[in-house]
């Protein structure tokens, strides 16, 4: 397959999927940690890698000199590289140091790196070992955020997939359960999880949850939801125990929010009238506030690079409910089946293009000129000096955007870049 291939329209939707190879420009999967340490709060993550991947969390995260975040970076130095000292050694007294200094920590994540995995240190032999001498007060894990073959979503999709092995067992005789996976803000989680209770599905659960001792039982009659579209390997621990997916496109914006809801309606027997009584004032305070924001992004281009995964629910977002065009729909990776309800949606003609040949994909951007680049921060300032408006696309992974009472804040974050602009030519 060449560099830039089109292939065949499996879904029948009218969109054009092509597949590129090449040169990529994307953040590794250790920033995941920015919003992961916040959701998890009794959590630690431990990052095994140089200074470089520390300078990039901390950069990523904005963290003050007399910060007190929930993540560090255990830094692999010329002694350790040399042999002169033994790393697991030195990785013990590190992690005995933290858990002294922080004995509030119950969940410590052991996150590889590139160095750490070109250097191949069994970070998975150290978690066991940690383990067993830290038990019961702590519980060690680990999983990669390297950036050698995975994007930066793919931290977050990697941390809860080394959860799901351990989460408690749901009895045989269990009543079927709702499980939402995916890392949402806590007012986000909240929202939903009123709005399910006014539908009646009171045993709804989330992962992960806020606390370590608070993770959700699972088993052959728990239905999950994916709230976020890049959970590939979560979602497939969670199948080898036994919990089946409910089939739904993601909560952005009030189309989105009402079909994903709608989706654990239908699956959970939810009668049509509760439904609509439980959905209607978000819907209403969602057309409100969108409304608001449509004249400015109507009829406006919008090429998307791929960065976050995000990019077809968002592109869906953009053309349904904001009147946008989509010039391209750029995505690392394109999940057929989670993403097939949101491929539906999609206008026909919509090209999507899986994976990145860099080069090429700049040269089309620039061939377009669209009106909004959504990329990553590598890319925008170079973008910018060109004369086109930017939207960096790992500002929506750290702002709450899933359900009705955030759908104008997702609008705004595409209206921003288009009103600088405006305001820097007048």
């Amino acid at each position: 397959m060449n560099a830039h291939a089109p292939l065949p329209d499996a879904a029948g939707c009218g969109v054009e999927i092509r597949q590129e190879y090449g040169q990529r420009a994307v953040f590794c999967g250790l920033t995941g940690i920015v919003w992961l340490h916040r959701k998890i709060q009794d959590a630690f993550f431990l990052v095994v890698g140089s200074r470089t991947c520390a300078h990039l969390i901390q950069s990523a995260a904005g963290v003050m000199i007399f910060a007190e975040p929930r993540f560090a970076t255990a830094i692999i130095d010329e002694r350790d590289l040399a042999g002169i000292a033994d790393m697991n050694d030195e990785l013990d007294r590190v992690v005995g140091r933290l858990i002294e200094r922080r004995p509030d920590i119950k969940l410590l994540f052991l996150v590889g790196s590139c160095p750490s995995e070109v250097i191949k240190l069994d970070l998975s032999r150290a978690a066991l070992r940690l383990s067993k001498s830290l038990a019961p007060d702590v519980r060690v894990l680990n999983y990669s955020g390297s950036g050698i073959e995975t994007t930066f979503t793919q931290g977050e999709d990697a941390c809860l997939a080394s959860l799901v092995p351990d989460l408690p067992a749901e009895p045989a005789e269990a009543a079927a359960s709702l499980l939402v996976v995916g890392a949402l803000a806590d007012v986000v989680e909240d929202q939903f999880a009123r709005i399910f209770a006014e539908m009646g599905l009171d045993d709804v659960r989330f992962l992960p949850a806020r606390r370590a001792n608070e993770m959700p039982a699972v088993g052959r009659n728990t239905r999950y939801l994916l709230a976020q579209p890049f959970l590939t390997d979560t979602a497939r621990a969670l199948e080898e125990r036994g919990a089946r997916r409910i089939a739904a496109p993601f909560p952005l914006g009030a189309e989105g929010t009402t079909r994903w809801l709608q989706a654990a309606a239908d699956a959970f027997g939810v009668d049509p009238q509760h439904f609509e009584a439980a959905t209607a004032p978000g819907r209403k305070r969602a057309g409100q506030a969108l409304a608001h924001y449509r004249e400015r992004l109507a009829g406006k281009r919008i090429f998307f690079f791929p960065d976050s995964q995000l990019e077809v629910p968002l592109a869906r977002f953009l053309s349904r409910e904001m009147g946008t065009e989509l010039v391209e729909v750029g995505t690392p990776y394109l999940h057929r089946a989670h993403l097939a309800d949101e491929l539906e949606l999609l206008p026909r003609g919509t090209v999507v293009n899986e994976g990145q040949s860099l080069d090429d994909q700049m040269d089309r951007c620039r061939a377009a000129k669209p009106d909004l680049t959504i990329c990553g921060l590598g890319l925008a300032n170079p973008l910018e000096a060109e004369g086109l408006s930017t939207k960096w696309s790992i500002e929506l992974l750290f702002t709450p955007i899933q359900g009705y009472d955030q759908a104008g804040d997702l609008a705004e974050l595409f209206c921003r870049p288009l009103v600088r602009r405006t305001r820097l030519e007048v």
